[in-house]
């Protein structure tokens, strides 16, 4: 749909030539993108600063009487140098109105542009004061006002300021006027003023001059600049320590702006969305096919009804048609992606706003191209961050060693998110602990050491997931990575990375270290808890060490076999089959006389598996929650690990029914050996209401019992010891028999003797 500028696919572009440098371009030495006024104007998004800047500009060289004296002053990378070649290709003698998007700048100034501008451009990072400039004509020149002057007019020029240049003193305000009036129109362009100045501070003896002639020149340039019709100054003003170069640098910059003072233009640098656009185009060819801009147009419009039909898992924005927009104007770049960049990465000093995203996005753009990713968009969690150049790009602004980090919770052949996805097949299809991984590191980094860090988890979905995915899968991937990694964060939920290790890898840790003794303990524990928890069982023996824990009574009951005992599915002779058919025979030494009371739930093998993993990172979770004294943990540690230790024992409550599945009856026809049935287990409630539940469904187990069916199993057997049988012999029949019914207690024989005494027909 769109195809990426040569240089960038092929990598042939040097990170430098991000860097404008209106020094190479004034030399004719600047690569083509800004040296050709065509191919600069071709590649640059005129926003609504730079437009404003280029009316005004250009009106003020045809004469009008608008603002002489332009401040641009911004952070670091915050478009100031483009802007100043921007004006300086008004000066370089072709037609305006054939640059790439300035005919409409040219309809709002209303004026017919001068056919000649006299430019003068000043680097101050290319000279220095300590040094001369011998011109090609044999001219010498040792100041800024010297260097301005012969550049406007030569020989000429350089006349109005002479003895003032030879001595370094200001040549005043007159002089200036006159050079300016047979100059003009004449453009000057001054960029880095600060790095030439702040290097005469206490120097008396450099052929520059002094600090106060420099700035006294500076009071005299805009004077006079402003007394000349058609006399235009523009000069860059650093906001950012980057720039200003110390103690220094920050006096040179205070005397500077009073000099300035109200005399200059305020100048707006790109807004956010602006910034896109600029990315956009110098990265980017143009989409002029109708039929491409149709499809760029389809996917905007997929990721819009995928946000609005997932919209509870997205941030609110993203469910509206301006969402959609701001997709199609960034594509194929993923607005949240560019959020990201210009948001909380261009807040590091270092990181220049917009030559930093280009030189960021330029590397990603070619390794994605490389790879002929397929990606719908490029999406925060496109950001091959194991590729070497681009790890060093997103590390090197920042002051803390991520790479390790990266390395091993991030992005890379042997990091945590692709081992999980290698190992779970629901993951890897989407790589989704890699792009969760991605996109919380581009969303975190920059900000660990603000109030509010890190993204909230509609944020990590927006920077991971594309139109025909599962969302659940990445919050899935989410969880285990914060189960697993050792530097994720997460808060009232948000979610970051760090430096320093969060209590994760001393809960692993602990974790490993439990003996198996110490885990199934805490099991049977659990279990122990359920004994309260009858629910239609008289009774419920939890774990019994032996059968002789099991009392020989006429009630029927629950035994919850211990967890050494597991069931294995189809399994014959299982461990818990053998323990169950153990406490039926017998009590002890003795054997067993009431065996019809007697119901057994046993663990399934794999879910147990499952289970006494949960169990022991809770006990590990809970033990750094018990010991968070003695291991130094801040304030933020402890209630993560009161957060995880809280997550964890509902993780075991959860799973303790999904592992204790297995009802194992033992059942018997008349004159047939005992069967044994395994049935699995659902549904709500404590394990003996979920086993009490199922029997009774299954015809297994009965708390209410008929006159009728006691009538039909005395005729049935037959019961009857000749022509009567006693009701203490009845009981103890339905207690001892696996052939009959199974009752909850003796009890229910009594109450059906008594309601059949009332029949006629019983």
């Amino acid at each position: 749909v769109v195809t990426p500028h040569p240089d960038v696919t092929s990598g042939r572009y040097a990170q430098a030539e991000f860097a404008a440098d209106l020094s190479q371009v004034y030399r004719g030495e600047a690569t083509p993108e800004y040296q050709d006024p065509r191919e600069f104007y071709y590649r640059t998004f005129i926003t609504e600063g730079l437009r404003r800047l280029l009316v005004g500009a250009i009106q003020r060289l045809t004469g009008e009487a608008v603002d002489p004296i332009i401040q641009l002053q911004t952070n670091f990378g915050g478009g100031k140098t483009h802007s100043l070649i921007a004006l300086y290709h008004l000066a370089a003698g072709v037609n305006l109105a054939d640059l790439p998007g300035l005919e409409p700048v040219l309809k709002e100034a209303g004026v017919k542009p001068p056919k000649e501008v006299k430019p003068a451009v000043i680097v101050g990072s290319a000279l220095s004061p300590a040094d001369t400039i011998t011109k090609e004509d044999g001219t010498v020149v040792h100041t800024l006002w010297g260097e301005i002057a012969w550049q406007l007019l030569g020989p000429d020029g350089y006349a109005y300021v002479r003895a003032a240049d030879e001595h370094g003193v200001n040549p005043g305000s007159d002089a200036l006027r006159k050079l300016l009036s047979a100059a003009a129109p004449c453009l000057i362009l001054i960029d880095e003023w600060i790095v030439y100045v702040r290097d005469l501070l206490g120097k008396t003896d450099m052929p520059g001059g002094t600090f106060d002639a420099a700035f006294g020149f500076a009071q005299s340039l805009t004077e006079a600049v402003r007394a000349v019709p058609g006399a235009l100054l523009v000069a860059s003003i650093p906001a950012s320590d980057n720039e200003i170069g110390g103690d220094a640098g920050r006096t040179a910059l205070e005397r500077l702006k009073n000099v300035f003072g109200r005399m200059d233009s305020p100048w707006r640098p790109a807004s956010a969305e602006e910034g896109f656009e600029i990315v956009r185009r110098r990265l980017f060819q143009p989409i002029t096919d109708p039929e491409k801009h149709k499809a760029r147009d389809v996917v905007a419009k997929a990721f819009g009804e995928y946000y609005r039909q997932h919209s509870t898992e997205f941030p609110a924005e993203c469910r509206e048609l301006d969402y959609e927009r701001r997709i199609r104007d960034a594509y194929p770049i993923h607005p949240e992606l560019f959020e990201r960049l210009y948001s909380d990465w261009s807040t590091i000093d270092k990181f220049q706003r917009t030559r930093g995203v280009l030189r960021l996005m330029a590397k990603v753009i070619q390794i994605l191209w490389e790879r002929n990713d397929r990606s719908l968009l490029i999406l925060p969690a496109s950001v091959p961050i194991d590729d070497p150049a681009v790890k060093s790009e997103l590390t090197h602004y920042l002051e803390d060693n991520w790479v390790p980090i990266i390395d091993s919770d991030v992005d890379g052949p042997h990091s945590l998110p692709l081992r999980i996805d290698n190992e779970n097949p629901t993951l890897g299809r989407y790589s989704a602990c890699r792009r969760v991984a991605r996109t919380i590191y581009i969303g975190s980094a920059p900000t660990i050491g603000t109030a509010n860090r890190g993204i909230d988890d509609r944020h990590v979905k927006l920077g991971c997931t594309q139109p025909g995915e599962s969302v659940a899968t990445f919050g899935d991937a989410l969880r285990r990575l914060l189960d697993h990694a050792s530097y994720l964060f997460s808060d009232q939920g948000r979610y970051w990375y760090d430096t320093h290790q969060n209590v994760t890898k001393t809960a692993r840790d602990r974790a490993a270290q439990l003996s198996q003794e110490t885990v199934l303990e805490e099991i049977k524990r659990l279990l122990r808890n359920e004994q309260g928890k009858r629910g239609d069982f008289v009774k419920v023996y939890p774990a019994p060490a032996s059968s002789g824990d099991v009392p020989d009574e006429m009630e029927t009951r629950l035994v919850i076999l211990s967890p050494e005992h597991p069931h294995v599915k189809g399994e014959d002779s299982s461990p818990a089959l053998r323990k169950a058919q153990e406490i039926l025979a017998n009590r002890g030494n003795s054997p067993r006389s009431y065996r019809n009371t007697l119901v057994f739930l046993a663990a399934d093998r794999e879910r147990l598996n499952e289970l006494e993993t949960a169990v022991r990172n809770y006990l590990a979770w809970q033990s750094i929650v018990d010991d968070w004294e003695s291991l130094g943990l801040n304030a933020y540690q402890k209630r993560q690990a009161e957060n995880r230790s809280e997550e964890a024992r509902r993780t075991v409550e959860q799973q303790l029914p999904e592992a204790f599945r297995w009802l194992l009856v033992p059942v018997q026809k008349l004159g047939e050996d005992i069967e044994w049935q395994a049935i699995r287990v659902q549904g709500e409630g404590s394990l003996a209401v979920r086993a009490a539940k199922r029997l009774k469904r299954d015809g297994l187990f009965a708390t209410e019992f008929s006159p009728t069916g006691l009538r039909m199993e005395l005729d049935r057997v037959p019961l009857w010891r000749g022509n009567h049988v006693s009701i203490k012999q009845l009981m103890e029949d339905f207690a001892r028999y696996l052939y009959l019914p199974r009752l909850r207690s003796p009890s229910l024989i009594l109450h059906a003797i008594e309601q059949g005494i009332g029949m006629l027909s019983w």
